[in-house]
Formats: C-alpha cells, sequence, structure tokens
C-alpha cells in the first residue's frame, strides 16, 4: 500500500483542478500546470481535495499510485506558493550573470560558459548566489542540477558550485598525509 497515495491531496482556495483526457490541468494564482497520467490510476476530483485509487493492485500500479499523488500536490503546491533552489559558486575569480535568456559562468575555464535558461524559470544572482524559481517543481531542480554539473564542488578547497544547504566534505590535503 502507497502510504502517499493512501492520503488525499487538498485544495486551497484559488486553485482549480480538473481532468481532460488523461491530463491533470491545476490553475491558481502563480499560474497554471498540466500533466499527462495512465489511466491505471483513477483520479478522483472533489470540490475540496482529489483523491487516487489504483484500478488493480498490483507491484507497478502500486507505484505510480504515490508517484502520481506526488505529482500532482506538487503541481497544487507550485501553483500557490511556487519552488526556489539557491546555488553559491565559490572560486577565486568565478563569475555569473543573466544575460537576457542566457545564463553566463565563468569557472575558471578558458572560456565562458553560457546555458539557456528554459521557458518557466526564473533566474536571478545577487554576488555568487544563483536563485533558481518557477511553478514547475522538475523545471527547476533539473535545470539547477544542470548548473551544478558544470564545476562540481571539489573536496580539497570546495571550489566549484553547490547547493545552499549542501555539505562538501572537506579532505586533508598533502601536509596531513605526510606524517
Amino acid at each position: 500500500m502507497s502510504r502517499i497515495g493512501k492520503k488525499p491531496i487538498s485544495i486551497p482556495n484559488g486553485v482549480e483542478v480538473k481532468m481532460e483526457d488523461g491530463v491533470v490541468i491545476v490553475k491558481g494564482p502563480l499560474g497554471e500546470l498540466k500533466r499527462g497520467f495512465k489511466d491505471d490510476i483513477e483520479i478522483k476530483i472533489g470540490e475540496s481535495e482529489v483523491v487516487l485509487a489504483p484500478k488493480k493492485e498490483t507491484g507497478p500500479m502500486m507505484a505510480l499510485w504515490g508517484t502520481y499523488a506526488s505529482h500532482i500536490g506538487n503541481m497544487v503546491e507550485g501553483v500557490t506558493k511556487g519552488f526556489e533552489k539557491k546555488l553559491i559558486v565559490d572560486g577565486v575569480g568565478f563569475k555569473v550573470q543573466v544575460e537576457g535568456q542566457n545564463l553566463t559562468l565563468n569557472l575558471g575555464f578558458s572560456h565562458p560558459v553560457k546555458v539557456a535558461i528554459p521557458e518557466g524559470v526564473k533566474v536571478s544572482v545577487e554576488k555568487n548566489i544563483i536563485s533558481v524559481s518557477g511553478i514547475d517543481k522538475e523545471a527547476v531542480g533539473g535545470f539547477s542540477a544542470k548548473i551544478r554539473m558544470l564545476k562540481k564542488p571539489e573536496p580539497y578547497k570546495g571550489k566549484g558550485i553547490r547547493y545552499e544547504n549542501e555539505v562538501v566534505r572537506r579532505k586533508a590535503g598533502k601536509k596531513a598525509a605526510t606524517a
């Protein structure tokens, strides 16, 4: 049994949830999200909550039950509050700036790295902190991960791009190795 799938998803005031041809549409104060779902899981939309139930109790259906519940819950949360991830750029000479629809990063390579900002994602930069925000949790998380992959934090000096709450395990260098 899915613990997440069993719980009904409450719909706050100002949010409208409807289903058309296997596509769940969630409208709220921050925008609109659409997502297609298979008809293996029955989605019942009431006035104040959404309830999901599997049509067959097989292994894959039970896995989809919780997954679909999480997706719909994230859609409701996205159109009401939105999602935000913060990345810290740490290193001497590392610079970040937003130029139109591109994010330009100077990360110690021989050239600046330009990354296109996807639609529905807002990026702002203050000193060495990149804020990625939007209503779609997957888009925000995916773009943040793409930025982090450009220069992962290294364990000796801690230089690179890391999430705001990420702890980088530091290693002792050569000095500690020779005893």
